[in-house]
């Protein structure tokens, strides 16, 4: 009896064996049509190795050489993000001057995913996060908000439902920096506690809609392709 249960026993760990090294075979080949991780914060080559900016501008690939005048013309044709002819298209003229990656809707990707951050890294108090997204000025204000609710012992809890609109209202260059200010509109849940845990602000089963208005800018002499915040504001 034991050995008829030996020889079955090894003949079903024999099968196992076989069985994995044929998956393994399968599963573990590479095609080369294998996808990267998608970063939205990923750095070209040539961007230094630093994480003090934020909001990536996509970075064109391929061919280096000048554009044609009907490619030119054609990337200067911003479409449904401004008119030809409005301030706001002279102002993407202005950037794509000095930057010839500049791209609007690349641009608004990346800086709704700055906002998300920075909205949840204030109500986290995540300095760290906050310092490598916002400009020394813009950070000292985010700063001292934090040290004054920690002061009376209060926390802040913050659930991002969703961006329902992101608008560039402004853009242009000024000196060596490039600026592109952006109107958002969002949806969060805002609580904030007292040191006894007790809610003195916001309401946990309530979706509150934001407006705020942000700009963003980055030194268009830089060879790092991000941007930081530099100015927010609230509106109506």
């Amino acid at each position: 009896m034991n050995g008829f249960f030996d020889i079955y026993t090894l003949l079903f760990l024999v099968l196992a064996v076989v069985v994995f090294l044929r998956l393994r075979s399968v599963l573990g080949r590479r095609t080369g049509q294998e996808r990267p991780p998608f970063d939205p914060y990923s750095r070209t080559s040539e961007a230094p190795a630093s994480n003090d900016k934020v909001v990536t501008l996509p970075q064109r690939q391929g061919d280096t050489r000048p554009a044609s005048r009907d490619a030119a013309a054609a990337r200067h044709d911003w479409g449904e993000f401004a008119p030809a002819g409005t301030p706001l298209a002279k102002g993407f003229d202005a950037i794509h001057a000095a930057d010839r990656t500049f791209d609007p809707k690349g641009f608004l990707q990346g800086a709704g995913a700055a906002y998300e951050m920075i909205v949840t890294a204030f109500a986290e108090g995540d300095r760290k996060t906050l310092k490598n997204l916002l400009s020394p000025e813009v950070y000292e204000n985010f700063e001292r908000a934090i040290t004054d609710r920690e002061s009376r012992g209060e926390t802040m809890s913050s659930s991002f439902v969703g961006i329902d609109k992101a608008e560039i209202k402004d853009a242009g260059v000024s000196g060596r920096d490039a600026f592109v200010t952006v109107r958002f509109v969002s949806e969060l849940v805002t609580v904030t506690r007292d040191r006894d845990g007790e809610i003195i602000a916001g309401d946990p089963k309530r979706v509150d809609e934001t407006v705020d208005v942000w700009t963003f800018a980055r030194d268009t002499s830089s060879r790092d392709p991000n941007w930081r915040l530099v100015e927010t504001s609230s509106a109506d």
